[in-house]
């Protein structure tokens, strides 16, 4: 039997020595807990492997991990029954599928405010330099009297603040919302008052561009508004799909809706504040306003602004981008009469010649 008896192989030997010394997490397991370590640190400094799978460590379910385990599923649950029923709202509403589900409500307050074109009059004070108070619908004006008013403590950059977050609701005190003591104490000597103009048609064209031509939610907004409207009172014969978005407003037909204020004046005594007559909006003959600035020279006007309210180390921001409506003045107002444009110019006369505007970029030539 010793012949038919095979011999074991040396490789066969090496392997079941390996096998015997090498370290499984198994033999770990059974090992105290000072050998254990000590085979760990061994095993570590000769690079050898722990062969096997390590046991996971089960945690012991007491009754107050089970419970905070439901009450983080339930809320978890919540949020995303919460999340979804927002998006089908924000969805659902065409002016406000634009807004992100997770808006905060500082923000929402902004672009609800941004929508309804409210709060051109603000009033800015601060210790312990004069007062400055601005008439200005510029979202990049607002950002600068936030970081004037240390409202904003996340940098130095103005343009870093959110639009929507400048506009909000609360942020800055209307000169309206003052009492007849205060407001007088603005009118005084020691406030800085500073207005910023546009040429009228302009500005009447950036509204149009803006509100009823654009894709933004504060266009969408107007155009279920004033260009629904428009739409239903101007344009016979309109389709359905205009009827119920007014999103197809001509330039012609805004002009048009101005023209008429038994439409665009309805249950109001003025236009809305995007059109409306600046001498009428902002009473520059009672407000006696320090600097008059314009928006053709809008950086060098604003610095000399925030010099004069003792504001020399804020600048205002460079980053402001040119508008091209200046640039599509004629491709928008050449199609129209030259009566529709005396109309126009009569609305706005008061703007025209209080500011020095005139008439020559959209006619090429005045009135006599």
């Amino acid at each position: 039997m010793d012949r038919y008896r095979r011999e074991r192989s040396p490789y066969r030997e090496r392997k079941r020595t390996h096998r015997s010394t090498a370290l499984t997490y198994k033999k770990l397991q059974s090992m105290p807990l000072n050998l254990r370590k000590q085979a760990v640190r061994e095993a570590r400094n000769k690079n050898q492997k722990i062969l096997g799978k390590p046991k996971k460590r089960q945690k012991k379910a007491t009754a107050r991990r089970i419970r905070n385990d439901f009450e983080r599923s339930e809320h978890n649950a919540m949020l995303c029954s919460t999340s979804r029923e927002l998006r089908k709202i924000l969805a659902s509403v065409e002016t406000l599928s634009d807004i992100p589900h997770d808006i905060s409500p500082e923000e929402l307050l902004g672009e609800i405010a941004i929508a309804e074109g409210k709060a051109t009059t603000i009033h800015v004070q601060r210790d312990g330099l004069s007062t400055l108070t601005v008439v200005v619908a510029c979202t990049n004006w607002k950002r600068v009297l936030m970081m004037l008013m240390g409202k904003w403590h996340n940098g130095t950059d103005p343009l870093q603040i959110p639009g929507s977050l400048a506009h909000s609701v609360g942020m800055f005190t209307k000169f309206y919302d003052l009492t007849d003591e205060e407001k007088q104490q603005v009118l005084s000597e020691d406030y800085t008052r500073f207005i910023l103009v546009r040429h009228p048609l302009e500005r009447l064209l950036s509204a149009y561009r803006n509100k009823l031509e654009g894709d933004t939610p504060s266009a969408r907004y107007f155009q279920s508004r004033v260009g629904r409207q428009i739409v239903k009172e101007l344009r016979p014969g309109a389709t359905n799909n205009s009827l119920e978005h007014g999103d197809d407003v001509s330039f012609s037909e805004f002009i048009q809706y101005l023209l008429t204020p038994e439409i665009s004046m309805v249950n109001q005594t003025g236009y809305n504040e995007h059109w409306e007559v600046i001498t009428k909006l902002c009473n520059p003959c009672v407000m006696k306003y320090n600097v008059v600035g314009k928006y053709d020279t809008l950086l060098d006007d604003s610095a000399l602004a925030l010099y004069l309210a003792g504001a020399e180390n804020l600048t205002f921001p460079t980053g402001h981008k040119p508008s091209s409506t200046r640039a599509n003045l004629r491709t928008y107002f050449d199609p129209l009469p030259v009566s529709v444009i005396w109309r126009l110019y009569e609305i706005y006369e008061q703007d025209f010649r209080l500011f020095d505007y005139n008439l020559e970029d959209v006619l090429g030539f005045e009135f006599g």
